[in-house]
């Protein structure tokens, strides 16, 4: 296995060695894309791990993607983590917008490439935005603390219903969430997700369960964030909006909601350990979408 990791390592430095002396932007935007997917899979094991210790009684409570990264600020190097998050957290984004706005993967214009670039875009807006208030954190970090993600959610929800016909974009906010949850669901049964790996066919193969796993997990955190917004702006009162983890959270008090949590928490987990497999795997070419 070791043998095998080392094989692997060499070849990938070999193939950036090589992408750096033909086209250095492509090489550099290639890198901070992989970076992303590693930033991308660390705020989801961070999101899995914080609700499976709120489960055990070892955290006051599950979070959503802020907060589980302001957790790290409690561990020694956990600063330094948190500066290359975010500025992963910017290279997927800017990734996103390659494949979204210039279609860096070659997806075409049909209607269901149309739709998943659009899903794109939109997760290029929501990660960018993680790494503004990341780094707005970051700035205020001597009051540890200070920072809330139902808080957030809740102020933003807020801003939105005092704008005209605010209960009708926080509808559609909550109608986007229910859909990124839906079409997770609906990627972990029939996605093929091997097939944008370049590796051997038993990579694929358990890579492809781990994506499953992953889906599926963060599909069934989104619905019931996506139904809290919903009613947020049906009755336009911005206290019923939750944040991730306070849907979380509230898994946390239902019957039979901690055996649920810790199923969507591993999947959670399941879905970033397939972002780290991306980050390694993922054929990933900035020019394409500029050629």
């Amino acid at each position: 296995m070791a043998k095998l990791a080392m094989t692997a390592t060499s070849a990938f430095v070999e193939r950036l060695h090589r992408r750096f002396s033909r086209s250095p932007w492509a090489a550099a935007a290639e890198m901070a894309a992989r970076l992303g997917y590693v930033a991308r899979g660390s705020v989801y094991i961070s999101i899995g791990l914080v609700a499976l210790l709120s489960v055990a009684g070892l955290a006051p409570r599950a979070q959503g993607a802020l907060g589980a990264l302001e957790a790290w600020g409690e561990w020694p190097p956990g600063i330094v983590l948190m500066w290359l998050a975010g500025l992963g957290l910017y290279g997927f984004a800017g990734w996103r917008v390659l494949q979204s706005v210039f279609d860096a993967d070659r997806q075409g214009r049909s209607p269901k490439a149309w739709a998943s670039r659009a899903g794109q875009a939109i997760s290029g807006l929501v990660y960018g935005g993680l790494a503004l208030s990341l780094f707005g954190f970051l700035d205020a970090i001597e009051d540890l603390h200070q920072a809330d993600d139902q808080e957030k959610t809740r102020a933003f929800v807020a801003g939105l219903l005092a704008w005209p016909y605010g209960e009708v974009l926080v509808l559609g906010v909550g109608v986007c969430i229910l859909a990124a949850g839906l079409g997770s669901v609906v990627r972990a049964v029939f996605a093929r997700f091997g097939a944008s790996l370049k590796c051997d066919a038993q990579t694929a193969a358990w890579a492809s369960v781990l994506a499953r796993i992953g889906y599926f997990g963060r599909g069934l955190a989104l619905l019931p964030a996506g139904a809290f917004m919903l009613a947020a702006g049906w009755h336009a009162r911005a206290s019923e909006a939750k944040s991730l983890g306070g849907a979380l959270q509230t898994l946390h008090h239902q019957p039979l909601g901690d055996a649920v949590l810790v199923l969507v928490a591993a999947g959670l987990m399941a879905f970033g350990a397939f972002a780290f497999v991306e980050a390694w795997y993922r054929p990933i070419r900035p020019e394409a979408g500029l050629a």
